[in-house]
């Protein structure tokens, strides 16, 4: 059997884009070769997913006919680079998609010399297949190898295109997101059993709550400040929480975040 999808690294976000793309059938267990230099990681990912497994990176790229993802961690991609250096363009020219942080087109140009590739930021909800991914294109990439870039990332989720000098505020906003989301969720949570009720029942109010008012928005189209205006009564409850968010600087305070967040990927890409 060809082999059609390469996956060079068998970790957490690796493993969500393999477990959909077999789920969806985009892609047939048959078609797939991942490479993984862990022997335990190896047997689990063989006996789940029935997919063909090595530890020689080289190997994924040599035999891949159609789309590579490099899923490895930023920090070892000079050493993947030097390992897939003496690889030469033959009959098949393999899509390469990175989701490595911080790592641009131009040194993903450099480590795969006339390869088209696309740099690929998604963030943790792809593990279940909620995530979204910020994708942006390389030279030698045509409109077929975007489409299959974004059939292939939808597997987890949706998908934006966006210019490169922009990938950092992505990182900054949806691929440092999740942790906002989760440290709110954790306050309010705190809130409620400061204000007297059970941790368990806090959670799950937090919790829900935050998820509701996320499908509210996304269902409803309406603007976030609309909402809230919806809901905050003159001289109720909401207004007089509102007001402390206000005094605590909550709104600066995420703007904040984000803006740390960018300039520290931009940091690390440099």
């Amino acid at each position: 059997m060809t082999i059609k999808l390469g996956l060079i690294g068998g970790g957490v976000m690796g493993e969500a884009l393999l477990s959909r793309l077999v789920l969806t059938g985009i892609y047939q267990s048959s078609e797939v070769l991942v490479s993984e230099p862990s022997a335990s990681r190896q047997s689990y990912l063989q006996q789940k997913y029935a997919v063909a497994i090595t530890s020689d990176n080289f190997l994924v790229l040599q035999q891949t006919q159609e789309t590579v993802i490099l899923a490895v961690k930023p920090q070892i991609f000079s050493a993947i680079a030097q390992e897939l250096a003496d690889f030469v363009p033959g009959e098949h020219t393999p899509l390469v998609i990175s989701i490595l942080a911080g790592v641009t087109v131009k040194h993903l140009e450099a480590a795969f010399p006339q390869l088209p590739v696309i740099r690929a930021m998604p963030n943790t909800p792809a593990t279940i297949g909620a995530g979204i991914t910020a994708i942006c294109s390389g030279a030698y990439t045509s409109s077929l190898h975007q489409q299959i870039a974004k059939q292939v990332l939808s597997s987890v989720g949706e998908v934006v295109e966006v210019a490169e000098s922009l990938m950092d505020a992505v990182t900054g906003l949806s691929g440092s997101g999740p942790a906002y989301v989760a440290l709110m969720v954790e306050a309010l949570a705190d809130g409620g059993v400061a204000a007297g009720l059970p941790r368990a029942i806090a959670h799950r109010l937090a919790l829900q709550t935050v998820l509701g008012t996320a499908k509210l928005l996304e269902e409803s189209k309406i603007h976030p400040a609309q909402l809230k205006d919806q809901v905050t009564s003159p001289g109720g409850t909401t207004i007089a929480g509102v007001s402390q968010l206000e005094k605590a600087g909550f709104r600066s305070a995420l703007i904040e975040a984000v803006k740390a967040a960018t300039d520290r990927s931009a940091q690390l890409g440099r």
